[in-house]
C-alpha cells in the first residue's frame, strides 16, 4: 500500500512510519513539525525510496488537497494531534483547532479524493484516538468499544469530537473509515514531557521525580512498537465503520510504574541509585482521571492481535534507549514548556 500518515514525525506516528516502511509499504509523512515533532524520529527511513515527507498542516485544506492529489495514497492514517493533557489545560484553543478542525479538513479532503478516485473499495481512513475519550473508571470494569463517551479534559474532549466527526463522515457520506482508541503509550522517541521519559531523565539528572496526587491513578501501558503493529493490523483487516480498542494488558498505578522505572535505573545507571529516593508527590492535575483500562477482546478475537512486549521488558528497553540516545533527547529539553510544570490552572 501507499499510506499517507499524518503526524508521522511524532512519537506514535514515527513508529508507524518506521514499521510500515520495514514491511514494504510506501509512506507519505505529513507533519507540521510543531514543538513535539522531530524528523530525527524517522532518520532511519528518510533516504528510503518508499518514503516521502510533506511539511504541511492539517489546518490547511489547500495543502491537504494538493498532497492527496499528488501522492494518491491507498489509505490515510490520521495521527496528527495535540496530545498533552497539561498543555490542553493551559491552552485549549490549539487543541480545538488542530484536533477538531484539522480532522474536519482531513475528512473533507479525503472524501473529495476518494470520490474523485471512483470510490475505491479498498480505500481506508484510519482515525487514531485515545481511551481518554471514555472518561474515568471506578475500581472495576474496562472500556469497550461501546462505552459511552465522557471526556474530562480539553484534550480528551477535542479527541472525542474528532471521533464523532469520523463516524459521521462514514454514516453520512459512506467514507470507509476505521477507528482505534489506545491506552497510554511508552517507548523510544517519546517526547520528554510525558511521564515515562520525565521519570527517566529526572532520575538520570538527580532531580526530583514528580508524581501527581497520591500516585494512585491507574493506566494501561502499551509499548509504542506494539501499538504501531496493532494500527497496521486495524488498517489492513478492520471492518469499515468499526472501532477497535488497543491496550497493552498492563494496568498499573502511576507510583508503581515510577518505582519500576527507578528499579531499572538502579541496575542500568547504578551511580545514582537508589533512584526512588527522588520521588516527590506534587499537587494533582485539575480533573485528573482516576483509572483507565482497556478491554482488548475485539482486537484479539476479530483481528487476532495482542501485545507482544510485557511492561517490565518494555520499560527496561525504554530506559536503555534513553541512556544510549542522549544526542536525541538533549536538544529537546530546550523546547518550550519542557521541564516545566504545566496544567495547574
Amino acid at each position: 500500500m501507499k499510506v499517507l500518515v499524518t503526524g508521522g514525525a511524532g512519537f506514535i506516528g514515527s513508529a508507524v512510519v518506521r514499521l510500515a516502511i520495514a514491511r514494504g509499504h510506501h509512506v507519505v509523512n505529513l507533519d507540521a513539525l510543531t514543538y513535539a515533532a522531530n524528523l530525527r524520529n524517522v532518520a532511519t527511513v528518510a533516504d528510503d525510496p518508499a518514503y516521502a515527507f510533506e511539511h504541511a498542516d492539517i489546518r490547511d485544506p489547500q495543502a491537504l488537497d494538493r498532497i492527496l492529489a499528488q501522492h494518491r495514497p491507498d489509505a490515510v492514517m490520521h495521527l496528527a494531534a495535540e496530545s498533552h493533557v497539561d498543555r490542553s489545560i493551559d491552552g485549549p484553543a490549539t487543541f480545538m483547532q488542530t484536533n477538531i478542525m484539522g480532522t474536519f479538513n482531513l475528512l473533507q479532503a479525503a472524501r473529495a479524493y476518494w470520490i474523485a478516485s471512483g470510490r475505491p473499495v479498498g480505500f481506508r481512513f484510519h482515525h487514531v484516538s485515545t481511551d481518554e475519550v471514555f472518561g474515568s473508571l471506578g475500581p472495576t470494569g474496562s472500556f469497550t468499544e461501546t462505552t459511552a463517551y465522557d471526556p474530562r479534559s480539553p484534550y480528551s474532549a477535542s479527541k472525542a469530537a474528532s471521533d464523532h466527526l469520523v463516524r459521521a463522515w462514514h454514516e453520512t457520506y459512506g467514507l470507509p473509515v476505521v477507528l482505534s482508541n489506545c491506552s497510554n503509550n511508552y517507548g523510544p522517541y517519546h517526547f520528554p514531557e510525558k511521564l515515562v521519559p520525565v521519570v527517566i531523565l529526572n532520575a538520570l539528572a538527580g532531580r526530583p521525580i514528580p508524581v501527581y496526587g497520591d500516585g494512585g491513578n491507574i493506566r494501561d501501558w502499551l509499548h509504542v512498537e506494539d501499538h504501531a503493529d496493532a494500527l497496521l493490523t486495524v488498517l489492513k483487516q478492520g471492518r469499515p465503520g468499526r472501532s477497535y480498542n488497543i491496550g497493552g494488558e498492563a494496568e498499573v498505578r502511576n507510583i508503581d510504574l515510577v518505582s519500576m522505572i527507578c528499579a531499572h535505573m538502579d541496575v542500568l545507571n547504578p551511580d545514582g541509585a537508589p533512584h526512588d529516593r527522588l520521588i516527590e508527590f506534587v499537587p494533582d492535575r485539575p480533573g485528573h482521571d482516576r483509572r483507565y483500562a482497556i478491554d482488548p477482546t475485539r482486537m484479539r478475537t476479530e483481528l487476532g492481535w495482542r501485545p507482544s512486549v510485557t511492561l517490565d521488558q518494555g520499560l527496561r528497553q525504554t530506559v536503555e534507549w534513553y541512556l544510549q540516545n542522549r544526542d536525541w533527547w538533549r536538544p529537546l529539553l530546550d523546547r518550550q514548556g519542557v521541564g516545566q510544570r504545566l496544567g495547574t490552572a
